[in-house]
């Protein structure tokens, strides 16, 4: 009973002065909700990157062919043709948890059906893309082995190429153009939307890779542009990243690491960059937007210093009749949480509120954790207790005397 009696006194007393109560949790409000707002944005920008880099293919790792020096310049990764079908052989072969390699060959084409037209990126690949990517389909069937060995001119297109040449018809089995050369469409993929670097995933057409090459390419060469390589698990992709540079480094004869000809990439630490980047933008963000409870909480310590002033008789009163400081100090301190706890209520249905619209406007994703209103709510009680302390222990320092002389 007498745990409720400071609370109900502090109640009673923020009744008396509900414009001035309203207006001294305005800034605990707006601290509150823009740091839900912005936790729950950065939560969910960094849900959906990791989703976008999942979707890209599991335990996957990406070798590029490696830079090239002419004249004294670096042409950067990819800028000069250093892998082959047969380095992806070699790397399915010998190097052990790796399930399935792909090699990738990339020629940008004019792809023509009827009237309609559309410019898009054909990849040269083989049925182990699919199972690498986890790409499943949304009609038709991938195209097999013997079409890579017979250079078949098949091909699957994604979502977005089917959306702008076919406008609703099926085109499985429809013929289309890719670069004035007949390709029969055998499949449509499922959507994978976009990627974490904005690429549209969907706007893709896939063919054998022996027929991108020969047909479209019209290569004698048996370079590719890059391998896909699917691990078992995650655990020994880094083993696996071992392996294989030290067996490319084996068959390029390179002798030490500063001369690879090649880059690998394992999307385990893209994920993980990504992500951390996402963190530190919503840590200083959530940095910003306390800044706000900071200023709110100034604002509880000036009226709760106004109210000390105006209630000093009732301090020397209350004195008077038994009052120890200590239940002085804990009446003005816990009127000061109190005033944080309901901005701080507040503040959480506002901030909510506003990511739920944020998430409509923008088609942005937004999560709104648990661990993000208890951490909301612990700031502004914090709060509360740090800037109400001063005018608590102000008001219990007050002399019984000149208290009950005060006009």
């Amino acid at each position: 009973m007498m745990a409720i009696l400071p609370l109900r006194i502090a109640l009673r007393a923020l009744r008396r002065n509900k414009v001035r109560s309203s207006l001294t949790v305005l800034g605990i409000i707006v601290g509150t909700a823009a740091l839900i707002a912005v936790m729950a944005v950065g939560q969910g920008a960094s849900v959906m990157v990791r989703e976008q880099i999942e979707s890209m293919g599991s335990n996957m790792v990406l070798v590029f062919p490696g830079s090239m020096r002419t004249g004294g310049a670096h042409s950067g990764a990819g800028g000069r043709q250093s892998l082959t079908a047969a380095d992806g052989d070699a790397i399915a072969a010998e190097c052990p948890g790796v399930v399935a390699v792909c090699p990738v060959i990339r020629s940008w084409t004019q792809v023509v059906y009827r009237d309609n037209n559309w410019r898009s990126m054909t990849q040269g690949v083989t049925p182990s893309y699919r199972e690498i990517r986890g790409w499943s389909m949304q009609g038709g069937e991938f195209f097999q082995e013997a079409d890579v060995r017979g250079a078949t001119r098949v091909c699957v297109i994604g979502g977005t190429v089917a959306d702008n040449l076919f406008a609703g018809e099926d085109p499985v089995g429809k013929v289309v153009r890719l670069n004035s050369m007949p390709f029969r469409v055998v499949g449509v993929l499922a959507r994978k939307g976009t990627a974490a670097w904005g690429q549209d995933q969907d706007d893709t057409i896939l063919a054998p890779a022996t027929t991108v090459a020969r047909v479209l390419e019209g290569s004698p060469f048996n370079s590719v542009s890059q391998l896909m390589i699917g691990v078992a698990t995650a655990e020994i992709v880094p083993d696996v990243i071992q392996d294989i540079e030290s067996l490319l480094r084996q068959r390029h004869r390179v002798r030490t690491p500063e001369d690879d000809d090649f880059t690998v990439m394992d999307l385990t630490e893209i994920t993980e960059t990504v992500t951390q980047v996402s963190r530190l933008m919503t840590v200083m963000l959530s940095v910003i937007a306390s800044i706000s409870l900071l200023v709110g909480g100034i604002g509880i310590m000036n009226i709760m210093l106004v109210s000390v002033t105006e209630r000093t008789r009732e301090i020397g009163v209350r004195m008077a009749v038994g009052a120890s400081p200590r239940d002085i100090m804990l009446q003005f301190l816990v009127e000061a949480i109190v005033l944080s706890a309901l901005g701080a209520v507040v503040g959480v249905a506002l901030g909510a509120g506003a990511a739920g619209i944020i998430s409509r406007v923008n088609n942005w994703p937004v999560l709104v954790s648990l661990s993000s209103i208890g951490l909301a709510m612990l700031f502004a009680g914090l709060i509360g207790v740090f800037f109400g302390w001063y005018p608590a222990w102000r008001a219990s320092r007050l002399n019984p005397i000149e208290c009950l002389r005060h006009e």
